[in-house]
């Protein structure tokens, strides 16, 4: 069960309406480069030789018209065309080069930014992904991170190179004829007018895009993951209409901004021609006078259309760099969410610092648990636990009960300190869980859930989760002990039999085994069964009963259980109703006082009763 009655709100409309300056995002996204900067620098130097080689090619075609063909002298002409074509060949190696350098910088930091992102949210508080979607930060890890990928490798070193070709455009015009030159320039400032003007609407239509796209991928996750009850309640129509719909809301700022930089691009190729058209007209008057050759206009018409060429590009450069800008302030945005703090809080308690070892570990665990005057809402004001206080001798068995939504798995939540309490104390041994490591503490307690989660691998690393100091005998063991070793042992390759996504080919009771074998392989002092037992078939259940309590002598264990068939042989049971502790006794106890747990223990026997005779 899930306690959780509210969410936070969307993340992502509040990313949505975030401003991170440009210049501060690009100094972050900077920082990223500080590794790798021997690489960026050798794809950096390698762009003005890129630039020398292709500048020098009109004016070659400019020499061979002017000496050449205009004089009819074939003297020479060879040379300038080796030269032409040495210097495409030059470029083509030089440009292969260059681009082989950047992509491999650019990999390498694209490598490390998806790292720390991963290793970011594996430190985040429980309570995050309360407040955020699956989809949402699957987005920023992939889609998020290939944005920025792009802008290393095709934004950044395109506006280097285009930097580099039109100084040296401008350079070139200058030299040969500055009334020409002048005349092509005059159009530049309405380019720049035009650019600034499309650059605030194509980046809102990008941040937009990153949005609707966490929606897409957030819906696909949920529908995916919940493909059998989409199925059995046959909502495929339904999911296919709300997919149209979220897929249209994705659609729509995609269009907007392929409509800014279609105009941007079709507004550069009209300032082009009629850039030409200037050209061809001014010089055309020049050549008449003979002030220019024809040579020098055809050269001035080759540099003009490499002056516009990258400008003409700028529209699909400006929407990569937008779209990374977009996706680098979701980044930084997800980057800057504080983590969990795992070290103990400060504290004054003498008895404290007497049982613990100075890392926020007791030195010599004995399993008791007391909660006394405990307040907990996950919204402000509105409590799922109040004034809850009861206390677990160490090695002592209980249960706690209740109607769903009472306040019990919120109960682990706290022990395992996934939220802090709001009032009130949680003491291990006589000392405040907050001045405890919450890593050390969370070793110490073994929870087995309802919905038990297996990750892609074999069944033995999913029991050992990862710890290489249990051994494979202390995995065999533990499965015995849990009547999980007879299903193990027939599977094709027993112990290393492989588990797909989510457990997928193993059924919900050997699933529920498992996650008992991986409670009990770790050998903690506080055992925890949330609803552990509802997915167990009657004929399991009877088999891992034993073996559960005797499992449990010696360390502190909780059973939290709607089947109260499971439970009457516990130490104690503490019965919850509205977050609240109304009775506490044994099951005998609890039967005479005719109260809460009678009620609802005479309601299941009615129904096992009921089940029975229809059988």
């Amino acid at each position: 069960m899930n306690e959780f009655h509210g969410h936070m709100g969307n993340v992502d409309d509040e990313f949505l309406f975030q401003r991170i300056y440009d210049w501060k995002t690009l100094k972050r996204i900077w920082s990223y480069f500080s590794p790798y900067k021997s690489l960026v620098l050798a794809s950096l130097l390698i762009l003005p030789f890129i630039a020398v080689l292709q500048l020098s090619q009109p004016y070659i075609i400019k020499l061979a018209i002017d000496e050449n063909i205009v004089k009819k002298n074939l003297k020479g002409f060879n040379l300038l065309a080796l030269l032409f074509l040495g210097s495409l060949v030059g470029q083509y190696l030089l440009t292969f080069l260059q681009q082989y350098i950047l992509q491999l910088a650019g990999q390498k930091i694209i490598q490390d930014l998806r790292i720390q992102l991963f290793s970011h949210l594996q430190r985040m508080p429980y309570s995050f992904f309360d407040k955020n979607s699956v989809g949402s930060l699957v987005t920023r890890v992939t889609n998020d991170v290939e944005s920025l990928s792009e802008m290393f490798t095709a934004g950044v070193a395109g506006f280097a190179g285009d930097f580099f070709i039109l100084l040296g455009i401008v350079a070139i015009m200058l030299t040969m004829n500055v009334k020409l030159a002048l005349v092509t320039f005059t159009i530049v400032p309405l380019l720049a007018i035009i650019a600034i003007i499309f650059r605030t609407k194509s980046r809102d239509a990008n941040r937009l895009i990153r949005v609707k796209l966490s929606n897409l991928n957030s819906f696909l996750n949920e529908n995916i993951t919940g493909i059998e009850t989409v199925k059995l309640f046959n909502r495929e129509k339904k999911n296919i209409k709300e997919f149209q719909r979220i897929n249209d809301e994705y659609r729509i700022p995609n269009i907007r901004s392929v409509y800014y930089d279609a105009i941007l691009y079709a507004f550069v190729e009209l300032i082009g021609a009629i850039a030409v058209a200037l050209i061809i007209w001014f010089g055309g008057g020049q050549i008449v006078r003979q002030t220019i050759t024809f040579g020098a206009l055809v050269a001035f018409i080759e540099y003009v259309d490499k002056f516009f060429r990258p400008i003409r590009d700028l529209s699909t450069k400006y929407a990569i760099m937008q779209q990374a800008m977009a996706s680098s302030e979701r980044i930084f945005n997800l980057l800057d969410e504080k983590e969990e703090v795992y070290a103990p809080e400060p504290s004054s308690s003498p008895q404290t610092a007497s049982v613990m070892d100075g890392e926020g570990k007791l030195k010599n665990l004995q399993g008791e648990i007391i909660f006394r005057d405990v307040y907990f809402s996950y919204n402000p004001g509105d409590y799922i636990l109040k004034d809850v206080s009861f206390k677990i001798n160490p090695g002592e068995k209980i249960a706690i009960v209740g109607a769903t939504g009472g306040g019990k798995s919120t109960i682990i939540k706290l022990l395992s300190r996934f939220y802090d309490i709001d009032r009130g104390e949680v003491l291990i041994d006589g000392t405040d869980i907050r001045g405890l490591d919450k890593s050390w503490l969370r070793t110490q307690i073994s929870v087995v859930l309802q919905d038990v989660f297996l990750f892609s691998g074999d069944i033995m690393s999913n029991i050992r989760l990862g710890k290489n100091s249990i051994t494979d005998e202390e995995v065999i063991e533990a499965s015995k002990l849990v009547n999980a070793h007879r299903f193990i042992s027939n599977l094709p390759d027993g112990y290393y039999e492989t588990v797909r996504e989510r457990g997928q080919n193993l059924s919900t009771g050997e699933r529920q085994l498992l996650s008992f074998a991986r409670a009990l392989v770790f050998k903690p002092k506080v055992l925890v069964l949330d609803e552990a037992t509802s997915s167990v078939d009657t004929i399991t259940e009877t088999l891992i009963q034993d073996a559960l309590f005797k499992l449990t002598e010696g360390r502190t264990s909780i059973i939290i259980a709607h089947r109260l068939s499971t439970i009457q042989r516990v130490d104690r049971i503490i019965v919850l109703h509205k977050g609240m502790v109304r009775e506490t006794g044994t099951h005998k106890e609890l039967l005479n006082l005719r109260g809460i747990y009678y009620k609802l223990y005479q309601l299941q026997y009615k129904y096992h009763l009921e089940e029975s005779s229809i059988l």
